[in-house]
């Protein structure tokens, strides 16, 4: 039997019995395929009902789509409608939402990042929390902070900022440290490499667009997203470690373990002395004294054994306490 679906094959059968009803200018005696009914090549003659002549297909397509495309030209007018329908709206909405302010707005440049960061912590109110990865800051930063967070400081602002153990060991930002906490900010660290976060008073934020953090940031407004980063700080302040003593010389021997531990952390899972130092904000003289020192007490003797031994002897799980060496 023919299949009469649309986009179905036409039978070879079909085809003969077209082809034979051309040459003899009507069909032969037997059933016709339904195809050929179907598809309007074939109408009864006017001299015989029971008989059937063949249709050009040229006129049996127009009687065919004719329908179809009716129905396609109805279908196309009912989209332009809907589109102008949704455009209409479109623009109410648009005009609607250009007054509110945008959830994120892309800053380029170090000119357009300094002055939302400037406008944005000049108007908070009740807390700034921010988180400095890398180390030590370079003195014009500092100098730049210093002036921002006195001011706040000083109208009863809270402030809690996060640093990288290592800065613990940086003058100029120990420096910055003692006179902030003098005026009630809170300075903690930790070692876990985290990105560069400043949220005022919980309702904007601001985080880096990539690794060079002077090119791009992302001012952030959006309630639910502000309110993720704030509780991201939140649970990394629990874990870190507040500076006491921003006077003393000395590291308490948890934050040089924490350190150790990091790195050795690091040694195992492959990384180089080079990256290690980069996310750590220190110097890749340091992290290779500290491998050194770790090397020599394990009885290592190369860099793969040393990965073997950490990842194989519990040395990293257990409280071996510091093993004195580096910075």
């Amino acid at each position: 039997m023919c299949d009469t679906r649309p986009g179905s094959t036409v039978c070879p059968v079909a085809l003969r019995h077209y082809q034979s009803a051309l040459q003899k200018d009507e069909f032969a005696a037997g059933p016709v395929p339904a195809c050929l009914l179907a598809l309007g090549l074939v109408q009864p003659r006017t001299d015989d009902s029971e008989a059937v002549v063949p249709v050009p297909p040229h006129a049996a397509a127009f009687t065919v789509l004719q329908p179809l495309q009716e129905e396609l030209a109805a279908k196309r007018y009912k989209e332009r409608s809907l589109m102008a329908a949704f455009s209409l709206f479109e623009e109410v909405y648009a005009d609607t939402r250009r007054g509110e302010q945008q959830s994120f707005t892309l800053l380029r440049g170090e000119t357009a990042i300094n002055g939302a960061l400037a406008a944005a912590v000049d108007a908070c109110q009740e807390e700034l929390l921010t988180a400095q990865p890398g180390g030590g800051r370079k003195a014009d930063d500092l100098a730049r902070a210093l002036e921002r967070d006195m001011r706040l400081l000083a109208r009863g602002t809270r402030q809690r900022t996060l640093y990288q153990h290592t800065v613990r060991h940086h003058q100029p930002t120990l420096a910055y440290i003692r006179q902030i906490t003098r005026a009630d900010a809170e300075v903690r660290t930790l070692t876990e490499v985290f990105e560069r976060l400043i949220i005022c008073d919980r309702k904007v934020a601001f985080i880096p667009v990539s690794d060079d953090r002077s090119t791009a940031a992302l001012e952030v407004r959006h309630p639910a997203v502000v309110r993720f980063l704030a509780r991201s700080f939140d649970r990394d302040w629990k874990r870190s470690i507040p500076v006491a003593d921003p006077d003393s010389a000395l590291r308490p021997s948890v934050v040089v373990l924490d350190i150790q531990r990091t790195i050795l952390q690091a040694v195992v899972s492959g990384e180089t002395d080079e990256s290690i130092a980069r996310q750590l904000g220190m110097s890749r003289r340091s992290v290779a004294e500290h491998v050194r020192k770790v090397s020599e007490h394990l009885g290592s003797g190369s860099r793969a054994q040393l990965g073997y031994l950490l990842a194989t002897s519990g040395f990293l799980l257990d409280d071996p306490g510091v093993v004195e060496g580096g910075d």
